[in-house]
């Protein structure tokens, strides 16, 4: 599965730069509304899961879909990304809805809620890898940055996967990080 996710995010990026070209054939993809593309610490303890199994760092990509909902001061859109371990822990590929206020200032806060399929352990077989329980996870990301202009932004990026306690290992894992964003 590690294999599969990481040819997801291989041509995602593959997607992202075919995009591209001098500004007369580059078309802006209405469907597509900002890719973000970050450095994350994998398995990041104290925050929500308590503790921390897993080593490494983790790449992230997201993309994030141009139809939305406006709804208090801020707008949901669906998103779909990944992230891929370096070290060959826990990757993981996500989707959901996320809500996102972005204040005149540039000041941007989003928050969101999701599913995640992984490549990790069910069960606890070794000290290093976290018992997440179930193949299919809850996603809940939360993000504050800075939009620089009207194409890029730099944020602070959090999330967390877990069963919920619907299973009965359930460790759960956070990542923390930063992220660069391109809007389109």
């Amino acid at each position: 599965m590690y294999a599969h996710i990481r040819q997801v995010l291989v041509l995602c990026v593959g997607c992202v730069i075919s995009s591209g070209g001098n500004a007369d054939e580059r078309r802006t993809p209405s469907w597509l509304h900002e890719v973000k593309l970050g450095v994350l610490h994998h398995d990041t303890s104290s925050l929500w899961s308590g503790f921390r199994r897993e080593s490494g760092v983790d790449v992230n990509l997201e993309a994030i879909f141009s139809p939305q909902i406006k709804i208090l001061g801020g707008a949901i859109r669906p998103a779909f990304g990944g992230s891929v371990n370096t070290a060959g822990d826990t990757s993981k590929l996500y989707a959901g809805l996320r809500w996102q206020y972005e204040h005149i200032s540039g000041i941007f806060f989003g928050v969101g809620l999701g599913g995640a399929v992984h490549n990790g352990d069910l069960h606890l077989q070794h000290n290093d890898r976290k018992a997440l329980g179930s193949r299919v996870l809850f996603h809940i990301p939360i993000e504050i940055g800075y939009r620089f202009d009207d194409k890029s932004a730099l944020s602070a990026y959090f999330d967390h996967i877990s069963n919920a306690y619907l299973a009965d290992a359930n460790e759960g894992m956070d990542t923390l990080g930063v992220r660069y964003g391109y809007r389109f």
